[in-house]
């Protein structure tokens, strides 16, 4: 039941979730009524359904996991919604639709849905729509297989609405939504000696308004702009942003820690935010030399990294996200802590998602951890954050203060008061 991936669709009315076992959860959120006037924002399940089962290559002796890496909402278009989702190694499009009504009175079969003998068969029915209890259905639409050697780690949904891309270690593919057997192949950064192997991709992401711009992450910290009109093959990038490193600061952690677990534009795409394992920074498309801002997520951490080593948390990989007005981001840290950051105020907080804290329509209250020295009294010890309580994934709505928090196998889902 541990989730594994959060995404709002469009609207900000439906929120999907993907967990380990290979599940997409839905939740619809309610419409404002008057017998409830509170309960506008709540999320309901929508529909749940299993989108990837565990199998085994052969050829490779291989188990792939089904636990779902990613789940992307496609705009939607017609009355049904769309999406994708992904594990190591195959994508789905999954259509979900609703069913209100069932057709009555056939004329060549039963209402239980037997054939009838034809020659028993004296008069010509008209069916009619009768209606019924309302009924959700996910199909998979088209399933998108075979093209990745290595795991998946993103998908994009391109802004022309009909081609994404998936990215692996190694590469990344561009896909036409209407075309399941090819892909073309656009970034390729496997040497031809794999022991020459340096870095690989992290995370990749379309422009939200540039059909032909997208961004890729490396495990070195860097970050690749790339323009499909320059050629078919993006090997050569257009921007390359990277922070130089401050030798006095340089450790024997400084490579693991200085790799991007995620990157995403802004709405408005003139910024882009990386997350590494200490920081979230913020980069301007224009200067690629370094980023406008840096906030810390928790610096405390920084004497710590040899024991977040030999427990293997210092390669969690944690998301982070925008609000739908791009003045705050948000990113997941230990101890089910959560940190919110203000651009313009450049004021922060550390909230806690938990059952103790989270009671319903009760206000959260900040958490602050002391690094050394002192404690205070509402201040909470570095030596007691538990690091196997850990928000990786997180999402924010795209239009209100309302935010998504994975806590392990809990979705916790929180509102600005004003609202």
């Amino acid at each position: 039941d541990i989730i594994s991936t959060v995404e709002f669709n469009y609207s900000g009315d439906l929120l999907a979730t993907g967990d380990k076992g290979g599940r997409v959860v839905i939740f619809q959120r309610e419409q404002e009524n008057k017998i409830r006037p509170h309960s506008r924002g709540e999320y309901n399940v929508y529909s749940t359904f299993q989108s990837h089962e565990p199998e085994f290559d052969y050829l490779k002796s291989l188990e792939i996991e089904e636990k779902i890496n990613k789940i992307r909402w496609l705009p939607q278009q017609n009355a049904a919604h769309f999406l994708l989702s992904t594990n190591d190694k195959t994508i789905k499009l999954w259509k979900i639709s609703e069913r209100d009504k069932r057709a009555e009175g056939y004329n060549l079969k039963d209402e239980d849905g037997r054939l009838r003998d034809p020659f028993r068969i004296t008069a010509l029915r008209v069916p009619i729509l009768k209606p019924m209890d309302l009924m959700v259905e996910a199909s998979p639409r088209r399933i998108f297989a075979n093209a990745h050697t290595y795991h998946i780690n993103s998908i994009s949904v391109n802004s022309d609405h009909e081609t994404y891309l998936s990215a692996d270690d190694l590469r990344i593919n561009l896909w036409h939504l209407e075309i399941t057997d090819r892909s073309f192949n656009i970034v390729d950064i496997k040497p031809a000696n794999m022991e020459e192997l340096t870095e690989v991709i992290t995370a990749a992401e379309f422009h939200p308004h540039q059909c032909n711009v997208f961004v890729y992450s490396s495990s070195k910290g860097t970050i690749r702009l790339c323009d499909m009109r320059s050629s078919a093959l993006c090997d050569r990038h257009s921007k390359f942003f990277e922070e130089p490193e401050d030798p006095s600061s340089r450790s024997f952690f400084s490579e693991i820690i200085s790799s991007i677990s995620d990157v995403k534009f802004s709405h408005s795409g003139r910024y882009m935010m990386t997350r590494d394992y200490l920081s979230v920074k913020v980069w301007d498309l224009n200067m690629e030399s370094r980023p406008v801002e840096t906030h810390q997520v928790h610096e405390y951490l920084r004497s710590k990294l040899c024991s977040l080593y030999e427990n293997d948390c210092i390669f969690d990989k944690f998301e982070c996200c925008w609000n739908g007005s791009d003045s705050a981001v948000m990113t997941g840290s230990y101890n089910n802590f959560f940190r919110m950051f203000d651009r313009s105020t450049r004021r922060d907080v550390t909230l806690e998602a938990s059952r103790e804290s989270s009671k319903p329509r009760a206000s959260l209250k900040p958490r602050k951890v002391c690094a050394g020295g002192k404690r205070k009294k509402d201040e909470i010890s570095v030596d007691s954050l538990d690091f196997n309580k850990k928000i990786l994934h997180t999402a924010w709505h795209p239009v209100d203060n309302i935010i998504a928090v994975a806590a392990t196998n809990n979705l916790y889902i929180f509102q600005d008061k004003a609202n």
